[in-house]
């Protein structure tokens, strides 16, 4: 077992790398020789494992001797579940209380798990359960309390105000606006996307700390529109106009092949004066010929979103058959719209009549 692969480094100390190299490779560990001991070793049969969390960090060409298996982190429901079953019943041993001395509710797991705990795995999780024991198993020797019920409430108490703050929908949804979907090494997440023009030279503002696949979907999404002004029924000249894309959080750098679709409805619902369905989130890759690609990431960007209080998506047609992946009960909550082009995204995501313009789209079907 290599842990934590995508940490080793490369200084005047040496570079293990290029020795893991030698190892991982079966062309040549037959006669791996170590530079400590000088004797050869034969590898050829050792089935190597090696762990990380991020797969940049990993030099290519070691990459390319290694066979990549993506696990993705867990979900909330799945969290509950390790704790109730497991977690718990360790840390009462491991602080010498009894089931009758500390009693978890599944509100209070919950709380903790959305609140004060925001990772893939449930390291944290386990440390804030050993802390409320440490609590509790210090109230009992002081004889302050012979057993506790730990509630939400009770956290609050012991362990403060909230760690994490819950993504909230806006209130309402303003022409210039769209809510994407995004992953994150500790889940999913929503993306509040926000739009505005003003009288200038056709120059295209981004802001909120973008990569660069983000830039280039951008400038995609606004060909597109650009392309499609005609047909959108867009009044505005795009050559009088400087339009300001931002998306909030902006000291939290934020890139990935997901967002294309999230700014084009974005910039679709500022020019065209259209705002987004409530409750409605995208997910999606855009090209200039206004295909909609696949997106990866599927599963935590849906829990994320369900977490977040949305109750329709609109998906990449090519995602179909990640679906199962997706709890049944998420599916009963969540309606699912799969869309192949940019047309289909713009009919589903923004509501047919405009708030300040006289016009309406020709094809615009209401539901």
């Amino acid at each position: 077992m290599l842990d934590e692969v995508d940490k080793i480094g490369q200084d005047f100390r040496g570079d293990p790398a290029s020795a893991l190299l030698e190892v991982l490779d079966p062309e040549q560990n037959h006669t791996f020789v170590d530079h400590y001991l000088e004797v050869p070793f034969d590898l050829s049969k050792v089935m190597f494992i090696a762990t990380g969390n991020y797969i940049d960090p990993i030099p290519r060409v070691l990459l390319d001797r290694m066979e990549t298996i993506r696990l993705p982190g867990y979900t909330p429901i799945e969290k509950k579940g390790i704790a109730i079953n497991f977690l718990i019943d360790k840390e009462r041993e491991a602080h010498g209380l009894s089931a009758s001395q500390i009693v978890f509710t599944d509100g209070a797991i919950e709380d903790i798990i959305e609140n004060y705990t925001r990772e893939a795995g449930v390291r944290n999780l386990s440390r804030t359960i050993a802390s409320l024991c440490r609590k509790v198993a210090t109230e009992i020797a002081e004889e302050k309390r012979k057993k506790a019920t730990i509630t939400p409430k009770r956290i609050r108490e012991y362990l403060g105000p909230e760690h994490y703050i819950e993504d909230r929908l806006p209130e309402k949804m303003l022409p210039g606006m769209a809510i994407g979907l995004a992953w994150t090494p500790t889940g999913g997440i929503i993306l509040v996307v926000e739009a505005t023009a003003m009288p200038g030279n056709k120059t295209l503002i981004l802001t909120g700390h973008l990569g660069d696949v983000m830039k280039e979907s951008a400038q995609a999404a606004l060909s597109w529109i650009r392309s499609k002004a005609d047909e959108l029924n867009i009044e505005d000249d795009f050559g009088k106009l400087d339009i300001h894309l931002h998306v909030p959080a902006g000291a939290i750098p934020k890139d990935g092949p997901s967002a294309g679709i999230t700014m084009a409805v974005c910039l679709a619902s500022l020019l065209t004066h259209r705002p987004m369905r409530e409750k409605t989130a995208m997910t999606g890759e855009i090209t200039l010929r206004g295909e909609v690609l696949p997106i990866g990431g599927l599963k935590e960007k849906v829990l994320g979103a369900d977490q977040a209080g949305i109750r329709r998506i609109l998906l990449p047609i090519q995602n179909k058959k990640d679906m199962e992946d997706i709890p049944e009960e998420i599916k009963g909550r969540i309606e699912f719209v799969f869309v192949d082009n940019m047309d289909d995204v713009i009919e589903n995501a923004l509501e047919c009549e405009p708030i300040q313009s006289n016009k309406l789209l020709s094809e615009c079907k209401d539901e």
